[in-house]
């Protein structure tokens, strides 16, 4: 008798926990999926059915004339919006309802991450914003543009000395080394190269934090989410253990090295120490990074600013992997790709890099590069086809309510803690606002095209005041590593690449199945 009891609890716990949820929003009159208990709409995922991107895009096209609809996210119910205006509505005008990110770190489990912007919530995350906001302007990008410039010299001088015609190379690995050696320099104050040393220490600690690759990997990043509860009761990271100590105690040293010296370099660090001495208000008077950037909302610089520890100063310098070490490194990919399936795409940009060098005099400089209209065109093309981030959430942190503008609509209550997402892949090839959304089509972005683009179809680094505070730096870097790239090389197809290009549903992030495998044959120069 005692079995059988036990045997209907446990029915009963698994109904309340894993299946009821699944109809969460048909209770509430909302168009859903059909998801499976517990692995929700991830199982697509997790048994490797299609991947993370492609789940993304599924969901945007199920119900193609809804303003929203709901997915779920292994059991947690999201409601995917489809509509422009309700997602100005949503990350603007409301944003107050809707300032977190659904929670991926537990700050009391790991004090280190969970003091990173991109994790933080709350009045947390608006003190922090406030205060770094100032760090990521234009004119913080130029003071530290030189750095970059020579880690993207320095890179590509590496394939020039090789001195063979035609080098055949994985893609996404030489431009993982690259980003690392970028965040190396202008966010941990150290200088590696990692193409030359190429099992670096820093370099080495940068892929354990983002080894997502392995079952048991895959494993604990899918757990959670399903499970996030089980990670806060253990007080289980995500993150390497390891690698993150190590992190750590480069900022540390570099900030008491500094501190003994006396030494100011034009990095990060450097500018995140200056916060404490406050921010002044400044005038933008450089060209603007390009078309995807996302400009700082007025409300952030009212929020109430705080004084940064070094605690707080290695966790700041920490979103330069969270947002850059893999995903400018994915960007960078997609860009080599559709650079050599389109020649002449590749020639006209490559006549505009030769030009800009010959006005410069062989000297590139950060308005130079800024001021590459088809440079920019092509880069925000490759962004809308590949976004490194297909989607992105919010959650709502109190009360609200989504009022019907549609006979088949009705008022939709949304209390604390529901989850809202922004399917930035699924509205980026909506055909409605991209025609043709397949094509690579850089004239999109023409001076003639571009105003036509409703801004808030085109979310690349999402929407609103919680939006990617680092776009600049990320469009930054890839647009100097392409200039000495294409000045000095041609990409081309290889053998091993696959073509067309399909994304690997084993892997956690967007990368080509089979690797991005193309050739650099040297160009001539005059």
């Amino acid at each position: 008798m005692i079995w059988l009891i036990l045997l209907s609890i446990t029915a009963i716990l698994l109904w309340y926990n894993f299946v009821r949820p699944m109809n969460h929003f048909t209770r509430m009159g909302v168009k859903q999926s059909k998801p499976w208990p517990f692995f929700g709409d991830n199982w697509q995922v997790v048994f490797k059915y299609m991947s993370f991107n492609e789940l993304i895009e599924w969901a945007y096209n199920l119900y193609p004339n809804t303003r929203y609809s709901g997915f779920y996210q292994f059991a947690l119910p999201s409601l995917i919006l489809r509509d422009p205006d309700l997602i100005k509505q949503i990350t603007i005008k409301d944003f107050d309802h809707f300032t977190d990110h659904r929670p991926f770190i537990d700050p009391e489990s790991d004090p280190f991450w969970g003091s990173n912007l991109f994790f933080m919530g709350g009045s947390a995350w608006r003190e922090m914003r406030a205060t770094i906001s100032g760090t990521f302007t234009s004119s913080k990008m130029k003071f530290m543009f030189n750095l970059m410039d020579d880690a993207a010299e320095t890179f590509v001088k590496f394939f020039v000395d090789k001195k063979q015609e035609v080098l055949e190379v994985d893609m996404k690995d030489i431009f993982t080394r690259y980003t690392n050696d970028v965040i190396a320099t202008i966010a941990f104050g150290i200088k590696v190269d990692s193409l030359n040393e190429p099992n670096n220490e820093f370099y080495s600690m940068g892929k354990r934090v983002f080894n997502f690759t392995g079952i048991l990997s895959r494993l604990k990043f899918f757990a959670v989410f399903a499970l996030p509860s089980l990670f806060k009761m253990f007080k289980m990271s995500v993150f390497d253990a390891k690698a993150t100590k190590f992190l750590k105690q480069v900022v540390f040293d570099n900030i008491n090295v500094r501190k003994e010296k006396g030494i100011v370099r034009p990095d990060m660090i450097n500018i995140l120490l200056e916060t404490r001495k406050g921010f002044k208000e400044e005038t933008e008077d450089v060209v603007e990074t390009g078309f995807a950037t996302v400009k700082e909302t007025a409300d952030i610089s009212k929020f109430k600013q705080k004084y940064l520890t070094d605690q707080d100063v290695a966790s700041q310098a920490s979103v330069f992997f969270v947002a850059g070490f893999d995903s400018i490194a994915t960007a960078m990919s997609f860009s080599a790709y559709e650079l050599a399936m389109n020649k002449d795409v590749q020639t006209r940009l490559r006549n505009e890099i030769i030009y800009t060098q010959k006005t410069t005099k062989g000297k590139l400089t950060y308005e130079a590069l800024l001021k590459m209209k088809y440079l920019d065109m092509v880069l925000s093309e490759v962004i809308r086809l590949w976004p490194p981030a297909p989607g992105i959430d919010r959650v709502c942190t109190k009360p609200y309510t989504i009022e019907p503008i549609t006979p088949d609509e009705k008022p939709l209550h949304l209390k604390k803690g529901d989850i809202l997402f922004l399917p930035i892949v699924g509205l980026m090839h909506d055909p409605e606002y991209f025609p043709e959304p397949e094509k690579f089509d850089p004239e999109r972005f023409s001076d003639e095209n571009k105003n036509s683009i409703n801004p808030y179809t085109y979310i690349p680094f999402g929407s609103g005041p919680r939006n990617c505070i680092g776009s600049r730096f990320a469009l930054l870097e890839v647009k100097v590593l392409l200039y000495y790239l294409l000045l000095n090389f041609e990409i081309e197809l290889t053998e091993r690449m696959k073509v067309p290009l399909k994304l690997d549903p084993a892997a956690v992030n967007p990368i080509a199945e089979g690797g991005f495998w193309l050739g650099l044959r040297r160009v001539q120069q005059n």
